[in-house]
């Protein structure tokens, strides 16, 4: 069925799909209406669900985690704030290899106070052990949560997702978005069977307090959980485009980056403006490219280095800041190029913080940018690029 959805919509349709049997939430701009159409579909009956109004986004995802602990599918959502209020959750959560899907509607942090969208809640948790998938559409959304679930409860994954939509953009812009039929994803999603459980015939603990001697080696298997994580994530894209024809690169999405000089590197809904500035400055004869990554955890550096063998310059545009250094993906860009026989230079653009607009002309400009220092070196001169920060 094709429907004219927004990007929350999209989320909430894939978690109907999905047949999620648990969503505890608590509500937040611009989420808020993710959770708030899955009530209306428990409450008309259209999905089978337990429902908990909690008293806060921590509340909500230990309600969750409580719930996956018995074999469960679960989901919940939340957005900046809500987000930085989870964070010791989120490590109980991955730490305890505990499968769930959690959308993220990416909004900056306060202060001072926005509702409006970047990516510095989300990039803030890099580091607590969950999947991170960035999505540049509805459709890519409520596709990437029917993945997430796939992803999150593979047996050489069993790590939790986070499903990023930029907040407005994508949470509140409608589009035409094709909703695959309920027969057609449970073949593509069967019933969740984890292996292990809360069972009194069969009793497991989880969250156990380990020493010195145990400890690294939890935290061992959990890394290489995420490593497999990278190859599960483009099986799984893969198998999603044998049911429905849609794929989306699995970790990354190269555009026209074979032969490029210059490439953007980009996550997020910015790519459909970045790849307009692409075709417009390729008709002018300009050799330029678009690499969005869709994986920002696990990092697909094997990919990356792939993707960008011919680049001359990578151009890398944050919507954050680590601050005191700079865009933590241009960081996260220098280290993965820096295995290439030849490297590119990498610059770093910091954007779009805030919900600031970023316009073609804006795009076009890091390109010209860009290409004039190859330009100069193809005069002889030594290849030197600096990035810049939108004023």
């Amino acid at each position: 069925m094709r429907a004219y959805l927004n990007g929350n919509e999209a989320v909430a349709a894939a978690v109907r799909l999905a047949r999620a049997e648990v969503v505890a939430a608590y509500p937040i701009t611009p989420q808020s209406t993710i959770v708030e159409k899955i009530a209306e579909y428990i409450a008309d009956g259209s999905m089978e669900a337990d429902y908990i109004r909690v008293e806060s986004e921590h509340a909500a995802l230990a309600a969750c985690y409580g719930a996956a602990v018995t074999g469960t599918r679960v989901f919940t959502a939340t957005s900046s704030q809500g987000l930085a209020y989870m964070f010791e959750m989120l490590h109980f959560v991955s730490g305890c290899r505990v499968p769930m899907v959690m959308a993220v509607a990416n909004r900056g942090l306060a202060a001072p106070w926005t509702i409006w969208a970047d990516h510095q809640d989300a990039i803030a948790c890099r580091d607590t052990g969950w999947i991170q998938l960035y999505v540049e559409t509805a459709q890519e959304a409520l596709d990437t949560c029917l993945q997430a679930y796939k992803i999150a409860a593979h047996p050489e994954v069993l790590t939790p997702v986070m499903v990023c939509l930029d907040g407005y953009v994508l949470s509140h812009t409608e589009e035409i978005v094709d909703v695959p039929d309920q027969e057609a994803v449970d073949r593509f999603l069967p019933p969740y069977r984890p292996e292990y459980t809360i069972d009194t015939q069969r009793p497991y603990v989880f969250g156990v307090g380990a020493g010195p001697d145990l400890y690294p080696a939890f935290k061992y298997y959990q890394q290489q959980a995420m490593l497999r994580a990278k190859e599960v994530i483009k099986e799984v894209d893969r198998e999603f485009q044998a049911h429905f024809e849609r794929s989306y690169g699995g970790l990354v999405d190269p555009y026209y980056c074979h032969d490029a000089a210059v490439v953007l590197v980009v996550m997020g809904a910015t790519a459909g403006t970045a790849r307009e500035v692409v075709d417009y400055l390729r008709r002018q004869g300009e050799a330029v490219g678009l690499l969005r990554l869709r994986s920002f955890r696990p990092f697909p550096v094997e990919d990356l280095q792939a993707a960008l063998t011919r680049a001359r310059v990578v151009a890398v545009l944050d919507r954050d800041c680590s601050f005191g250094y700079e865009g933590v993906l241009a960081t996260e860009i220098k280290a993965a190029v820096a295995g290439l026989p030849v490297q590119p230079q990498v610059a770093g653009f910091i954007g779009g913080l805030g919900g600031r607009d970023i316009s073609q002309e804006e795009l076009a400009d890091i390109f010209r940018h860009c290409l004039e220092a190859v330009r100069r070196q193809d005069r002889g001169e030594e290849l030197v690029v600096s990035g810049g920060w939108q004023k």
